[in-house]
């Protein structure tokens, strides 16, 4: 009798405490089962090499997830006009944006620094897109920038993922450029600060959507245009302008993916790393197509069908001089900017 009121009791015992246990795990156990249907949008069109590399993004962090991060992947405009995609992916209604951070500039001032001030990227010496990607990327990890980065977009109800990049900048013109001179009166659509910059040189920098350009550049609404090598080999902007401008330019275009902080927040740790390591993955795989995409347009410019047009000397310092005044201005917008110009100075200082 005895016996059986003992195993009575602690049965009792072991079944309160399975109780509790599957009380405590199964809100976990829910957790890591619950998929997350999410959503990118790209500033840029359909054509767009990068864009068009979302898809790797996407799949990377399905397959380490294990199903759970589900992204749907969009182009400009598919959910909204790229003008809009900021404003959109702050409030949530798309989880995240693939951009340069230049087109935001006037709401985050060091998304102008972030994205290139121009000479700001140009790496000494001969190298390939990948090897001067890398020590920007190095740069960017080592300095305390991301973490700028980071606290800048916190504020705007954002988070910064991660950088990429697209290569060289890219300026494609109807009329070969060689000499400074030639810049004046010429409409180049550009980003950000460096219309300025155009403007400082005698053209006027205008910015027209990127899906815009070829139409713009055809029918002679813009002279030139810049990208990065998709508008070659995607967007065959070089058909209505031939004429690849040489220097005055960054060896790097880079590129931000941010996500919304409501989505971030909502995501646990194990999936905010896979996300981080998609993005990060994404990098490397973006620059391996950029390689071959140059090789592409060696091709090109062996047929004729892309010219370059090397400016001079001359011109080559008139630029450095307008860059480097335009950093000043540039630096005085805001702390933060200026923190991070002052971060580019000192490793600058590195590469001689």
């Amino acid at each position: 009798m005895k016996r059986g009121k003992i195993f009575k009791g602690v049965m009792g015992v072991l079944i309160v405490m399975v109780f509790f246990v599957a009380v405590i795990w199964m809100p976990s156990l829910a957790e890591a089962k619950k998929v997350y249907r999410l959503k990118i949008q790209s500033a840029y069109p359909r054509g767009d090499i990068s864009m068009a590399l979302l898809k790797h993004f996407a799949d990377y962090a399905k397959k380490k997830s294990n199903g759970q991060l589900l992204i749907s992947v969009f182009a400009d405009p598919e959910l909204v006009p790229g003008e809009q995609l900021f404003e959109a992916t702050q409030k949530g209604t798309v989880d995240m944006l693939h951009a340069v951070p230049a087109m935001w500039a006037g709401i985050i001032p060091v998304g102008e620094v972030e994205f290139g001030l121009p000479y700001a990227y140009r790496i000494p010496g001969d190298k390939s897109i990948t090897e001067a990607s890398n020590a920007v990327r190095k740069f960017f990890y080592s300095s305390g920038l991301v973490k700028l980065l980071r606290e800048a977009y916190a504020k705007q109800g954002l988070y910064w993922l991660d950088m990429h990049s697209y290569g060289k900048v890219i300026v494609l013109s109807k009329k070969k450029i060689r000499k400074c001179s030639d810049f004046k009166g010429m409409k180049i659509r550009v980003e950000g600060v460096k219309q300025k910059y155009f403007d400082m040189l005698g053209a006027r920098g205008m910015f027209i959507p990127g899906s815009d350009a070829y139409m713009g550049l055809k029918l002679g609404t813009i002279d030139a245009s810049q990208w990065d090598v998709s508008c070659i080999t995607g967007l065959k902007w070089y058909e209505v302008a031939p004429y690849w401008l040489i220097g005055g330019q960054n060896d790097v275009v880079e590129g931000n993916i941010l996500v919304s902080m409501k989505t971030w927040k909502s995501l646990p740790e194990n999936l905010q790393k896979v996300l981080s390591d998609a993005a990060a993955d994404y990098y490397k795989v973006l620059l391996e197509v950029y390689e071959k995409e140059m090789r592409k347009v060696d091709k090109l410019i062996k047929e004729g069908k892309v010219i370059k047009s090397p400016i001079d000397e001359a011109c080559e310092q008139q630029c450095k001089e307008v860059a480097y005044k335009l950093w000043d201005e540039v630096a005085k917008k805001d702390p933060v900017s200026a923190k991070a110009i002052q971060m580019i100075k000192k490793w600058r200082e590195t590469l001689k």
